[in-house]
């Protein structure tokens, strides 16, 4: 017996909107619950036709009744919101006494670094004082953020300045070993790398880190859409994963620094203090990058969730991040107060040519070399 072609033409319709209509509701069933914080709206559907031997139907439009995110839940007195609902920011209630505290101290320490610099006379030494001034800025704008929890701009760049600060002082352990070098090796070379070309070369790899990053955490901000933040958590870590890797990398340079070194007697007008030897200072440096190391391990680690985290203690209880995070970058700046450059690197001898002094300095030798060059091929030219 024939089958009308009315038949399949119904047939294929219904399939098709059963797929869609099961589709929608996996997709509104497997949504995260909010809290007392939804409404329903209707979302208009469109099924695309189909055209086969038999029949041809045109397109349908269905409608769809779906939840929205709204929030009914009056915010506290500091506009906190609880975890899970909507236009909430934090996942524990901020510590206003912690962040407080955290940004008296790193507030201390820029004055100090910055009355160092000036001491010692160390130019270079004002990437410790930015690297302290950033994160002070991160705690004050978190204590503020932590009266206003609804307010989205002050969260975000405190989200920046917290992500982004300890990148100075990468760039400053990059310039440190690249002036024990200049001042205390012989060949003022490691690996056969001159130590300004060494440390202008690290600074820039610092500095493609820095935009990845910066990149990556303009765009992770609170109130963006859940895939837009998952890129932006994405492009983070791939700027803190090279960051990484260029910190493995520079530690091959400073223990061949520190393996050369074995042989190599002090200058003579060095001074006899604990302090003032090359080995508390690279001892330092190497402990400054293990802070680091373990606080980008830290950010690794509570990233990896994506943007809820809902399951993971790290975004979920303040202690890990004051742990981690604050006290680690505390300690990574603190290290250089106490073991100060200044009082290793001294007398006109240490002073290295700096970053853009090294820039400007290779491409003048390499117009030299052209013109070098050049001369050569026209006193061929007249031997000939």
């Amino acid at each position: 017996m024939a089958i009308p072609t009315s038949t399949f033409a119904a047939e294929g319709l219904a399939r098709t909107i059963r797929v869609a209509i099961r589709q929608t509701t996996e997709a509104v069933t497997s949504a995260p619950t909010a809290t007392g914080v939804d409404f329903l709206t209707t979302e208009h559907i469109t099924i695309d036709g189909f055209t086969n031997a038999h029949a041809t139907n045109p397109a349908k439009t269905i409608d769809v009744v779906i939840p929205t995110c709204i929030q009914t839940i009056e915010p506290d007195a500091n506009g906190y919101l609880p975890p899970g609902t909507c236009h909430a920011l934090w996942d524990y209630y901020p510590s206003f006494s912690a962040a407080m505290a955290f940004t008296i101290i790193f507030g201390l320490l820029t004055v100090a670094h910055l009355y160092q610099s000036i001491a010692y006379r160390k130019k270079f030494c004002w990437v410790i004082v930015m690297a302290s001034f950033w994160e002070t800025m991160a705690y004050l704008f978190r204590t503020v953020s932590t009266r206003y929890q609804s307010n989205t701009a002050i969260y975000l760049v405190f989200q920046i300045f917290i992500l982004l600060s300890p990148l100075w002082v990468n760039a400053f352990d990059y310039m440190v070993l690249g002036r024990m070098i200049y001042f205390f090796a012989p060949s003022r070379k490691v690996f056969g790398i001159p130590a300004p070309t060494l440390a202008a070369a690290f600074v820039t790899f610092d500095f493609v880190a820095f935009c990845i990053q910066l990149a990556g955490g303009s765009m992770a901000g609170p109130t963006a859409p859940e895939d837009e933040q998952l890129r932006a958590i994405h492009i983070y870590m791939g700027g803190i994963g090279l960051q990484q890797f260029f910190i493995v990398v520079f530690v091959a340079f400073a223990v061949k620094f520190q393996l050369d070194m074995r042989n190599v007697n002090p200058p003579r007008n060095l001074q006899t203090s604990w302090r003032s030897g090359w080995r508390p200072l690279l001892l330092t440096l190497y402990a400054s990058l293990t802070c680091i190391t373990i606080r980008i391990i830290f950010r690794l680690v509570e990233f990896s969730s994506g943007s809820t985290g809902v399951s993971n203690p790290l975004l979920t209880n303040e202690t890990y991040f004051y742990v981690l995070e604050a006290m680690l970058m505390l300690l990574a700046i603190l290290s250089f107060n106490v073991i100060h450059p200044g009082t290793v690197l001294v007398g006109p001898e240490s002073e290295m040519p700096g970053f853009f002094s090294t820039c400007t300095g290779f491409f003048r030798r390499r117009k030299e070399f052209k013109r070098l060059d050049e001369s050569d091929n026209e006193m061929s030219i007249l031997r000939a």
